[in-house]
């Protein structure tokens, strides 16, 4: 069964309070486990456990999450849905630059996470550029089908982050500028194979 966006943004709610508890504690210097960081977000530790089985993820997520700022901050300005999906795109990818090596740890957390409990297929990530996509790109939802609609969110999350950047760095070798215009590019070819070319002034 499909997952409504309200039970995904209720996920998100939850995901939220945990790693704000998590931030708690490291404030504190207080150790983080997921249970402590449960009872400092008043949420259970069964609820607590199926988010965050690895206190070590938690605690590489909680110190990210600081950095990340509000949508509504990051395409100030953007007018259309292919600009604000563009910079969002742009905004995930630097964010991820500028923080290589903690967005390296956490990437090493979550696949260390993911051998121990022997690849199953669990909600580690928080998945906040899928969320940014889809609010940048609302005013399409009715204009293209579901499915493409989707397909346009999944290519873009993919296409950008620290996985993005891993692969230009590391596989392709690419140097900094041209790493980051190699994103730009393929963001706005998936916005034009999905949404259609802009149209010349």
């Amino acid at each position: 069964m499909t997952e409504t966006r309200e039970r995904r943004e209720q996920k998100a709610r939850t995901r939220e309070a945990l790693l704000a508890g998590a931030r708690q504690l490291i404030e504190r210097g207080a150790p983080v486990t997921v249970a402590a960081a449960a009872a400092e977000s008043g949420i259970s530790k069964a609820t607590a456990y199926r988010y965050f089985s690895d206190p070590s993820v938690l605690a590489a997520e909680a110190g990210l999450a600081v950095a990340v700022l509000p949508y509504e901050q990051v395409v100030a300005g953007a007018e259309t849905a292919r600009a604000r999906a563009l910079t969002v795109s742009l905004y995930i990818y630097d964010l991820s630059v500028a923080h290589e090596a903690a967005f390296r740890q956490f990437l090493a957390r979550n696949l260390d996470a993911g051998l121990r409990d022997g690849g199953q297929r669990r909600m580690r990530r928080g998945a906040r550029r899928v969320r940014m996509f889809e609010a940048a790109l609302e005013s399409e939802r009715a204009r293209i089908p579901p499915e493409e609609f989707d397909a346009l969110v999944r290519g873009l999350t993919m296409a950008t982050g620290s996985e993005a950047m891993i692969g230009l760095y590391d596989v392709a070798c690419a140097p900094p500028a041209a790493a980051r215009e190699t994103v730009e590019t393929v963001a706005t070819l998936l916005l034009d194979l999905y949404l259609g070319a802009p149209e010349a002034d």
